[in-house]
């Protein structure tokens, strides 16, 4: 009997041994981090917060959207924005209108162009605790989002905006 005990004792011994060095599932240091992986259902349909327009290298055109407890809070004016709070901008190449430019007489219209990417700011205090409780995605016109290393910088500016929780973007009513 102590025989068998003790050899029930062992298994279970190493059993855990052996569970302690598995790897967990998933890179712990990817699950912590802050990006977004996935594009949020719906968000084409979500309401218009602001239009930007980017100059220099990027030159391009913006939509940006929120849903609906993104556009409660622009409302109100609540900051910081809720756990909840989803904010999406929707970037195309800045491109002249050579359709518009013929019945305006001369050149002077811009449209959205090709798109370039998607990009999110996704609030969840408690998930991303680590980056003012914002996490961020980036995905190019072809779906695909970007590695890590693209996505190092998006917090440290961000964070630069802390009056406005770490959100660029005012509401255009």
């Amino acid at each position: 009997m102590r025989r068998i005990a003790f050899l029930l004792v062992s298994l279970a011994a190493m059993i855990g041994v052996a569970a302690s060095m598995a790897p967990a599932s998933g890179n712990a240091d990817e699950e912590a981090a802050p990006w977004v992986k996935e594009k949020p259902a719906g968000y084409r349909d979500w309401k218009w917060v602001s239009s930007a327009h980017e100059a220099g290298k990027l030159n391009s055109l913006g939509a940006v959207l929120g849903n609906d407890v993104a556009i409660k809070a622009y409302r109100a004016g609540t900051i910081p924005f809720p756990d909840g709070t989803i904010i999406a901008a929707l970037h195309y190449t800045h491109a002249p209108s050579a359709e518009n430019d013929k019945i305006f007489g001369q050149p002077q219209s811009f449209v959205p162009g090709s798109p370039t990417n998607v990009q999110f700011m996704v609030k969840d205090s408690k998930k991303y605790a680590a980056t003012g409780g914002w996490g961020f995605g980036h995905f190019n016109a072809d779906g695909k989002t970007v590695d890590a290393a693209f996505m190092k910088p998006c917090f440290p500016c961000h964070q630069q905006n802390k009056t406005h929780d770490l959100v660029f973007t005012t509401y255009a009513p």
